[in-house]
């Protein structure tokens, strides 16, 4: 059957549309340029700018990434990090969120209360320094993995997904002998895949875009992520104009860096890119969590 709009309502979906076209060209046209860019010469890119002919395209900037030694071993690294890490803040996550949704809990209250105060107030960078130095986790790769493992507001998350569950199911398992750790395991966390998901996908993304706690903590170079890896790569290859009097040398340079960048981004980019639609179907399940109640 089909629905009859009014004047006003075909005027207020006209401009829906216009904006969200236009939200999705902010998106997509970066996206493209960058992915695009990253195919170009980097002489064409400087002098013409974006181009679609395949003859000005060049694979040089992934061949001089790519056989970069450090390059391979901050990729593993980066998935390393991000996978523990995000095995780690999930399984913390889950089973806090999970005791404290159970009024059985003595205390929830207090506990939340306490978790909620480290949201808003921090030891701060010296403090938190100093903490990972006396636990002995500097240059290791626990430092990047424990101090982040712990996130208020996932375990938020998590406690508003536990809620939501019919307790009438809990005790019927109750009824039939099931002990807390077997409704846990059988019950709970097979309906928590779309919050154990989001997590786990909001863990990974975290991880693998941060590089400052790796800066810190990790002096030895095969220790260090991808984006440190990226970073230190670019750092090289930039230098003031001031710094270089021969304008070949400047020219190379910049050449350099523009050749590298944008084949930088899509590289550290392409495993979220791969990731986000597996998780897509639990990620709107998910996403929702705590907006209703």
């Amino acid at each position: 059957m089909a629905v009859k709009h009014s004047r006003f309502d075909r005027f207020l979906l006209t401009i829906i549309g216009i904006f969200l076209t236009l939200a999705v060209l902010i998106v997509v046209v970066p996206l493209v340029y960058i992915v695009v860019a990253s195919f170009m010469d980097p002489t064409v890119l400087l002098s013409k700018g974006l181009s679609f002919n395949l003859s000005d395209w060049s694979l040089e900037g992934y061949k001089k990434i790519l056989s970069n030694p450090a390059m391979v071993r901050g990729f593993g690294n980066a998935v390393f990090y991000s996978a523990a890490f995000a095995f780690v803040t999930v399984t913390v996550s889950v089973c806090a969120g999970y005791a404290l949704s159970e009024n059985r809990l003595a205390g929830r209250h207090v506990f939340m209360t306490l978790f909620i105060i480290t949201m808003f107030f921090g030891g701060g960078l010296i403090p938190t320094y100093l903490l990972v130095r006396e636990l002995g986790m500097l240059n290791t790769v626990w430092a990047v993995i424990i101090p982040g493992a712990v996130n208020v507001w996932n375990i938020i998350l998590s406690r508003t997904f536990f809620k939501g569950i019919p307790k009438e199911l809990k005790e019927a398992a109750n009824v039939d002998g099931a002990s807390d750790k077997r409704i846990f395991f059988g019950i709970v966390l097979p309906l928590s895949k779309p919050i154990i998901f989001v997590l786990a996908l909001y863990a990974f993304v975290g991880q693998w875009n941060a590089f400052f706690d790796a800066m810190i903590y990790l002096e030895d170079p095969k220790l260090h992520p991808l984006q440190l890896v990226l970073r230190s790569i670019l750092i090289q290859n930039q230098a003031a104009p001031g710094m270089i009097n021969d304008q070949l040398a400047m020219a190379e340079l910049k050449r350099l860096s523009e050749m590298i960048k944008y084949s930088a981004i899509v590289i550290s980019s392409l495993p979220l890119l791969v990731m986000y639609p597996f998780f897509q179907k639990y990620f709107e399940k998910g996403v929702m969590v705590g907006s209703l109640k």
